[in-house]
Parts: C-alpha cells; sequence; structure tokens
C-alpha cells in the first residue's frame, strides 16, 4: 500500500535555490548631479562664476533687444513723420500770440530750430521748455494746426516794480523774477523798491502797501532794511520807518496814513518818522526847522 502511493507520485521536483542578491552599492544609488559633481573638475567657487556670468550675459542680451525693439518703432514713426512731410505737412508759418513786451524773433528763432520741419517731426515740448526759459514768459503752450501752422501761446509775466540794485534798475513781477534791464532815463511808473533781496519781498510790498492804499500815489520808493523790514520815502522827501514783522509793518502804516489823513504830516517839513518801536512815534524835523530848533534851544527830535 505504501509502494503504491509512492508510485503514484513518481519523482519529486528539486526545490529551487534561492538567491540572495546583494544590495546596490551606494555608488549606483547616488544621484546623477553627484556623479557629476564626483567626475567634473571644476570645483564648486568656478560652477558658481560660470553661473553668474552666464545670467549676466542672458541679462545683457534681453536689454539689447529691448532698446532694440524700442528704437525700431521710433524710426518707423519718424520716417513716416517725414513722408507726411512729403505731402505737404511741413511748417511754413509760426503764429505767435501773446506777446506784448518781449521781442518776437527769439521765439520765431526757437521755433524753426527743429531737425525736421515735418508737422508730424516737431518738437512740441522742447519748443515749450526753450521759450519759457525767456525772462519775460511766464507759460507758453505750443500746438500744430493743420496743414503747415506752428502756434505758439504766451502768457508775458507782468512788471510791477522797478529794483535798484548795484546801481542797475530792473524790471521785476510779483514772485520777484527779474524781466529786463531798465535805463534811468526810461523808468516806467511804478514802485522803486532798493535792497540787496528786496526783489523777493515784491509781494510783500504791494501787501503792505494795500493796507494803506491812499499813501500809494505819494510814494517815491522803498527800502528793504537788513532784509527784515521796511523804510518808505515820500515825494515830498520824508523818510518812514515801519517795524519789522508784516502784521507790525501793517498796523504802523495804517495808524500814519490816518494820522497823515488827519493833521497832514506829510509836505510840514518833516524829515523822519520813526516808528520802528510799536506804539511809539518819533519824529525829526527838517535840517533847517533843526537849526531853528537848535538856536531857540528845543530838540529836533519829537515824540508823539
Amino acid at each position: 500500500m505504501s509502494s503504491r502511493k509512492q508510485a503514484r507520485r513518481g519523482p519529486q521536483p528539486k526545490k529551487r535555490k534561492t538567491v540572495k542578491r546583494k544590495p546596490a552599492s551606494r555608488r549606483q544609488n547616488a544621484s546623477f548631479s553627484a556623479q557629476m559633481a564626483d567626475i567634473t573638475p571644476w570645483d564648486e567657487a568656478a560652477i558658481r562664476r560660470t553661473s553668474t556670468w552666464g545670467v549676466l550675459g542672458l541679462v545683457g542680451l534681453a536689454v539689447l533687444a529691448g532698446a532694440f525693439m524700442l528704437r525700431v518703432p521710433q524710426m518707423v514713426g519718424w520716417q513716416v513723420g517725414e513722408g507726411f512731410g512729403k505731402l505737404g505737412f511741413t511748417v511754413e508759418r509760426v503764429e505767435i500770440l501773446g506777446i506784448d513786451q518781449m521781442e518776437r524773433l527769439p521765439v520765431y528763432a526757437v521755433a524753426l530750430d527743429q531737425r525736421s520741419m515735418a508737422m508730424p517731426n516737431v518738437d512740441l515740448d522742447e519748443i515749450r521748455e526753450r521759450v519759457e526759459a525767456f525772462s519775460w514768459v511766464g507759460e507758453a503752450r505750443v500746438s500744430r494746426r493743420l496743414p503747415d501752422t506752428l502756434v505758439i501761446a504766451i502768457t508775458e509775466r507782468q512788471p510791477v516794480a522797478i529794483w535798484q540794485h548795484d546801481r542797475q534798475l530792473y524790471l521785476v513781477d510779483v514772485d520777484g523774477e527779474v524781466l529786463q534791464q531798465v535805463p534811468l532815463d526810461a523808468m516806467p511808473d511804478l514802485p522803486l523798491i532798493i535792497g540787496p533781496s528786496a526783489n523777493h519781498q515784491v509781494a510783500n510790498f504791494e501787501g503792505l502797501m494795500d493796507r494803506a492804499p491812499s499813501l500809494l500815489p505819494m510814494l517815491e520808493g522803498a527800502t528793504w532794511v537788513g532784509n527784515r523790514r521796511w523804510d518808505l520815502r515820500f515825494q515830498s522827501g520824508e523818510t518812514l520807518a515801519l517795524p519789522e514783522g508784516e502784521e507790525d509793518a501793517a498796523r504802523a502804516l495804517i495808524r500814519f496814513a490816518r494820522m497823515d489823513g488827519v493833521t497832514g504830516l506829510l509836505g510840514e517839513g518833516f524829515r523822519r518818522f520813526d516808528m520802528r518801536v510799536p506804539d511809539r512815534f518819533v519824529v525829526r524835523v527838517s535840517r533847517e526847522a533843526e537849526a531853528v530848533a537848535d538856536e531857540s534851544g528845543s530838540g529836533g527830535e519829537e515824540e508823539i
């Protein structure tokens, strides 16, 4: 029985031998970059320098390409403008508006001093900037009137005073801008202001005289003293010394105008009125009256 069972089973297959695989070496598992680092002869500093120069090179190429791309449209636009010029759109006339005091020829010279006279290629901003550099020009606007006219509209500065400085006379506007030199024999009917920086006090002076307008027709000139206060000179020969500070000076001038309106201070032989100290009014008489006062024993100066 047992032998029969063995005959049925037949020979049993041989068992396979288990082959143990060796673990992959660390070198085989290493990354490709690490392997390359092992075989590349460059050191880390050299690689960093090469990368930096590469990036800089790419940036440089990008800048050059951008400059080229920007210049191409400009060149194309310029050529298109020249084409319009050949069709008759060129500057043939310059119309200047708003000029009363300054010369026109310098403005014409600026308008016609262009790289191209083709209307589309005329640089309006450059013309405006150059025209506004003239002393008389407060503001300028430049425009095209097709097909062939440039229009330059100018707002002139207005002279409001004559500034005496270094024995020279100059017209100045309310901002103190010097407009032009004035000959002594051709002085316009404007207030005369004197002092190293009096031109920058024109607005201050105008505001002061606005507080006592009755005195303005009698005024001969004003001196800005020590860069801090005004001395006013009248046509009748008197000098009024005002205090420092805009408000104190205005109050003193109003007070003086009221006294002159009541008692007639101007033209009465006085030499100087000193109001530099608030609430004090010192009067100095003329030299002739002073001599008479000295003979009589009374002083030539009186405080009111």
